[in-house]
């Protein structure tokens, strides 16, 4: 299997992870509907513990594995490569099956302590077993990625998120009749049998390319001068800073576990209502929030070993070229996605999760889409220019924009879950903003504000407009066949009609050219064919 432009791996990466998510919403639709929203919130109670505790385990090694081989790899060193993914892959194996074992015996601590709900036990229990398999399998992903073969883990994300919702729904419906923590501890541990087939799919990719790979390495003429102690400095030098900027978020989501609720039961909410409200908040309006990062992190994790490559080869304008494709990109998909989510925030709720309440929190938290992604894709600049600590130190200070306005915020009853969400809008934008003058000093970067800010603006208001227009006039229409009937359809028509109106006033304004086409893996030859016969390509 032969490596892929940064590009291509993205797009094969961006095609798994909407795999991914079509299954992960189905998943949670069926969720909510099985144990409502205070058993989502019950299953989201053990996500913070589990990923902060994850991000402990896997102390950032992954990236540094992607970086370190794309650079051996880079030099032909396939010997030194090899090498540097056996020592992680030990590495990670050890912490994650340490870590897996305090989450198991420390359950109800982290529950009683940190939840404040100690029908979170249960679900942490469950859940504890996916450290383990998850910290291996990115050992594998990290070795496949540095070697710039996207394809492996895109895979593998199919395969895990695949073993994950069909368990947990099994488990969801057999356990319900004995409770709501019984059901939700079942769709925990289905993290860990969907943990369980990805890593198979890994491990017999591997096997499969293995005496390829060897060949090479035992081609190799010169010895890879880097000793074990030498290999273990250059993972933890690098590992070590990713890991704290990895370690910001779930801390963040665990502050807000405790915080959120409690400013809720200030505001005046008894203890199930903000235990809903909150699972309005991290189990609904937050996942459809994240959809657009699809891209971007598939951007990010092909951009890390794409960047250090053309780095370690002292092709500095390919540098910034890649950077500025990326950014580019972040911006073409954030803004669209960020107008559209919110003034279709209500319509999706009640199409995903027949909650019309959640579309308010949705509203806000979708202004933060294009931050949330502009960090993503900055951070895998930074990450690739060896600049680690620097994403870090930007979240840090975002982390404090955030906690400081979630403590305030949510605690207004004009507000309530809606200050959380604008906590989390104002701190993202804190973090991307720091992350984007810092990638320009770096690298010498031009925005081109014009090509990169002006024209997806642009052409997302008249999506707006459009998007507006067209659900007033045709919800009415169909309000025949009943409301709800009428107001899925309409947002599903909206929802398309909006993306071809935003494509098509890029074509017309010249935010889509002909070189951004010829990007597009297999297709792009197509596209422009197209493009030229309706006569929409301006560059």
């Amino acid at each position: 299997m032969t490596k892929q432009s940064f590009i291509k791996g993205a797009a094969i990466l961006t095609v798994a992870g909407l795999s991914v998510r079509v299954v992960g919403a189905f998943f949670r639709i069926v969720l909510a509907m099985l144990i409502t929203d205070e058993g989502v919130g019950l299953y989201q109670m053990a996500y913070p513990v589990y990923s902060t505790l994850l991000a402990v385990s896997t102390a950032g090694i992954p990236i540094a594995i992607s970086k370190l081989v794309a650079e051996s790899l880079a030099h032909g060193n396939y010997r030194g490569a090899y090498r540097i993914f056996q020592t992680a892959l030990s590495l990670l194996a050890l912490s994650g099956l340490a870590i897996s074992a305090v989450l198991f015996f420390g359950a109800q601590t982290f529950a009683r302590v940190i939840s404040l709900d100690p029908r979170a036990y249960l679900p942490l229990i469950s859940i504890s077993p996916a450290i383990f398999l998850v910290t291996v399998m990115s050992a594998y992903r990290g070795f496949f990625q540095g070697q710039q073969q996207m394809l492996p883990t895109a895979i593998s994300q199919i395969a895990e998120q695949l073993g994950r919702v069909i368990i947990a729904l099994v488990l969801v419906m057999v356990l319900l009749p004995q409770g709501l923590e019984f059901a939700a501890a079942g769709a925990s541990f289905g993290a860990a049998a969907g943990a369980f087939c990805g890593l198979v799919v890994l491990v017999v990719t591997w096997w499969r390319q293995k005496k390829a790979f060897m060949h090479n390495l035992t081609r190799q003429g010169r010895r890879d001068v880097q000793t074990f102690p030498r290999i273990m400095y250059r993972i933890f030098a690098l590992a070590v800073p990713i890991t704290l900027g990895s370690l910001v978020m779930p801390i963040i989501t665990i502050v807000d576990l405790s915080v959120v609720p409690m400013r809720l039961r200030a505001a005046g909410f008894a203890t199930s209502r903000a235990t809903a409200l909150y699972g309005q908040l991290t189990g609904m309006a937050s996942p459809i929030v994240h959809i657009p990062t699809i891209i971007t992190v598939a951007l990010a994790i092909s951009l890390v070993p794409a960047i250090s490559e053309a780095l370690a080869l002292g092709k500095i304008r390919l540098v910034q070229d890649r950077s500025y494709i990326a950014i580019r990109m972040t911006f073409i998909l954030g803004v669209p996605c960020a107008l559209g989510l919110y003034l279709l925030a209500e319509p999706i709720c009640v199409l995903l999760f027949n909650n019309a309440e959640a579309g308010s929190v949705l509203a806000v938290m979708s202004l933060g889409v294009i931050f949330l992604t502009l960090y993503q894709t900055t951070s895998a600049i930074l990450q690739g220019l060896g600049k680690t600590m620097d994403p870090v130190k930007n979240l840090f200070w975002g982390a404090v924009v955030k906690t400081s306005l979630t403590w305030t915020l949510t605690s207004w009853p004009t507000l309530h879950i809606r200050g959380a969400a604008l906590a989390t809008v104002l701190g993202f934008s804190v973090a991307s903003l720091l992350n984007i003058y810092r990638v320009q000093r770096l690298t010498g970067l031009s925005l081109q504000p014009v090509e990169t800010i002006a024209k997806p603006l642009v052409s997302a208001t008249a999506m707006g407009a459009g998007v507006l227009y067209l659900y007033g006039t045709v919800e009415p229409m169909l309000a025949t066949v009943g409301v709800e009937a009428a107001n899925k359809v309409t947002t599903i028509i909206s929802i398309m009609v909006g993306a071809v109106i935003y494509v098509l006033v890029m074509f017309l304004l010249g935010g889509i050219k002909r070189e951004d086409l010829l990007l597009v893996p297999s297709i792009g030859p197509l596209l422009i064919r197209l493009a030229e016969r309706f006569h929409i390509l301006r560059g």
